[in-house]
């Protein structure tokens, strides 16, 4: 299947105002503030949107092209949860299931409690489950989200670094104290990179070759890896050498060799149209092209709220999950029409990438946005300017 291109207007979208938003997006290009950017809105199946702006590569001037090769980081989680929850409707797992069940090394997790200044040790009341891996309320955290004693350990360890397998560094990060009891907060986590393993260790393949095998060949995902072929080296997206707002540039990562981990929560390489396909999959509940990878009722399941009355952990993951919105199983999810400073319906379910790519889904208009670009430190502007954009063309 591949989805066609055609005039906004077919599907109930102003031409004028999806113009507006290219001229926005070359404004920012012109104040040397975005490298430059893909852009794809889709509606009933079809294109309304795909057009770039700017360069592909700030560094050598070459133009930004529609197949642009992008770091898309936690783009990356919903691939993932996809191919677990596949393995539950195969009968292979439980998300009621301990995580321990699976990996070991999680059998003994303690939980770090600061008492007069002083980190103790307790023992988890109830271990992590499957469900918490997918939903971030497993007692785990990222370093960058904060600078608690157990933050700092994963900053010590290096738990960012792609240099030891999958399976070390599940080993490595069970030997850390969870920052609360499991099941008891949301707290934004490499959570995903844990359930990474689980799927290798349940499906007897590497992570990667689950999701060459099951998900991206099928969906046809052709461009999509965790790292781009040499090849494709000039094709690959990148952002400023210096922060256009003067602040410290985040390094992205290496995507042109192959790195001994699989990050689930973060190792992807896309482009525009390949996550596109993704997202018309799950639009469609779970199919594509006559291809069903999951069942219509297991995606409904996955982009509703699973948090409930949880409280959010810190004020980092905080900032990931706007007012309004819950967390799924791999997707936030908005809860309320109000309440969030961005426009969209309620259910619409989105996530986005530490170094700028985002994604929105709303299935009550049947709609998707996704813009692709590599300017780290103003993702979150473009994130919501261009959910803005894209609604205010909503005419029907």
């Amino acid at each position: 299947m591949t989805l066609e291109q055609i005039n906004p207007e077919k599907v109930g979208l102003c031409p004028q105002r999806m113009q507006r938003l290219m001229d926005v997006l070359q404004a920012e290009v012109d104040k040397k503030r975005l490298p430059g950017a893909v852009a794809v809105v889709a509606r009933h199946g079809q294109l309304a949107l795909f057009e770039s702006v700017g360069q592909l590569n700030p560094a050598t001037g070459t133009t930004m092209m529609h197949d642009a090769r992008f770091r898309i980081y936690s783009m990356t989680k919903p691939i993932v949860s996809v191919a677990a929850m596949m393995l539950m409707e195969e009968g292979q797992l439980l998300l009621a299931d301990p995580v321990s069940r699976y990996l070991p090394e999680f059998g003994a997790q303690q939980v770090a409690t600061l008492v007069d200044g002083a980190l103790q040790m307790r023992s988890v009341s109830q271990p992590a489950t499957l469900h918490d891996l997918l939903r971030h309320t497993a007692g785990m955290t990222y370093e960058f989200l904060g600078s608690t004693p157990v933050q700092r350990q994963y900053t010590q360890l290096r738990l960012g670094s792609r240099e030891r397998s999958l399976a070390d560094f599940t080993q490595q990060l069970a030997s850390l104290p969870l920052i609360f009891e499991p099941g008891s907060a949301f707290e934004y986590s490499r959570a995903t990179d844990v359930l990474g393993r689980v799927i290798e260790v349940v499906s007897g393949q590497s992570l990667e070759s689950f999701l060459q095998e099951r998900i991206l060949e099928p969906l046809g995902m052709r461009h999509t890896a965790f790292h781009v072929a040499e090849q494709h080296h000039e094709w690959i997206a990148e952002p400023f050498a210096r922060d256009p707002d003067g602040g410290v540039q985040m390094r992205v990562m290496d995507v042109r060799t192959q790195a001994a981990m699989a990050s689930g929560g973060g190792g992807l390489t896309s482009t525009a149209m390949d996550y596109a396909r993704f997202l018309q999959f799950m639009l469609n509940r779970g199919e594509l092209g006559g291809v069903r990878l999951l069942g219509a009722r297991t995606v409904d399941f996955m982009t509703t709220d699973h948090l409930g009355e949880l409280a959010v952990f810190s004020p980092g993951s905080r900032s990931l999950l706007p007012a309004g919105h819950g967390f799924g199983l791999g997707f936030a999810v908005r809860k309320h029409l109000g309440v969030a400073t961005v426009p969209g319906s309620a259910g619409t379910y989105f996530w986005a990438g530490l170094a700028g790519t985002t994604f929105f889904v709303d299935p009550a208009l049947d709609l998707f946005g996704i813009l692709m670009l590599q300017a780290p430190n103003q993702r979150e502007y473009y994130r919501m300017l261009f959910r803005n954009m894209v609604y205010a063309a909503v005419l029907e």
